[in-house]
């Protein structure tokens, strides 16, 4: 594993495995989305942030999750990441280095940013899960992938490095958004059960409450005049909540279950924006 060296032409690109991850609609934007252009980036529910690194980097951004230990990563990555791939150049991918690393409990935030990065990297399908007493519990992944990627994380930093990382409920980056802004929306939902457990699987993801208080919140990015891109389920009370008159567009993508990338078929997603469509 080599973290000495540097690549100054390596792009930004999300550098963690998060569940409901973007990177399918990266490869979509130009079709989508046209040549996106505005004056400040904010993502509200960031996760592994896919589409910031594809289109948001190059811009004052505001970037945020509820996630305290995710955002502590990023704010490690865009501060010093030379320290934190220190710590992870330290680390084998192996079952006990792996429990072992899950139970230290460390006083440097570069050190607990390397610790999220390498569980994220090899546990068990990347999942994020702590118990009632906020501990993360999942198991090893038996995973033989490169878990330190030094010059990605590099990239990320520079990325960063024009991002303000916060730790607060989507509501509360209403303060930051002005006009000519975008904001790109990605609540956390499955889509495993659209059909006749939706609104009981997401409960505890993103309640249907939750998802009203979405549809004010973006009531409010159009009253500021700026744009907002929003994915969501491709169920009909996403449909009835969202689709109020802006761009309603539905996509097909694989499906993709288990550590192997085994293709399951195809799941539908909505997407709503008040972007005009490309010519």
């Amino acid at each position: 594993m080599d973290s000495t060296t540097t690549d100054s032409t390596a792009m930004p690109r999300a550098f963690l495995r998060w569940a409901g991850g973007k990177s399918w609609l990266v490869r979509r934007i130009a079709d989508l989305f046209g040549d996106l252009s505005f004056k400040k980036y904010h993502e509200p529910f960031l996760g592994g942030g896919s589409f910031f690194f594809a289109a948001g980097s190059s811009s004052p951004s505001f970037l945020s999750d509820k996630n305290e230990a995710l955002i502590e990563t990023y704010s490690a990555i865009k501060t010093d990441c030379e320290k934190v791939i220190e710590y992870l150049g330290r680390y084998k991918n192996t079952s006990d280095e792996y429990y072992r690393i899950r139970s230290n409990i460390s006083s440097d935030k570069y050190e607990r940013a390397a610790q999220f990065i390498y569980l994220n990297q090899t546990s068990f399908n990347g999942i994020y899960r702590v118990n009632l007493q906020g501990v993360y519990n999942v198991p090893y992944g038996h995973r033989q992938k490169n878990f330190l990627e030094a010059n990605a994380l590099r990239a990320a930093s520079k990325a960063l490095s024009v991002a303000t990382l916060k730790s607060r409920d989507f509501e509360d980056s209403i303060e930051d958004i002005g006009p000519g802004d975008l904001v790109f929306i990605d609540p956390p939902y499955t889509v495993s059960h659209n059909n006749n457990g939706f609104i009981k699987y997401n409960k505890s993801l993103f309640s249907l409450e939750d998802q009203y208080r979405l549809a004010r919140f973006i009531d409010k990015i159009r009253d500021l005049d700026a744009s907002y891109i929003l994915t969501n389920a491709a169920h009909f009370k996403i449909k009835e909540i969202f689709d109020v008159g802006d761009r309603h567009i539905e996509v097909s993508r694989a499906s993709l279950i288990g550590g192997k990338k085994a293709q399951r078929g195809a799941v539908d997603e909505f997407i709503f924006t008040n972007l005009e469509a490309p010519e």
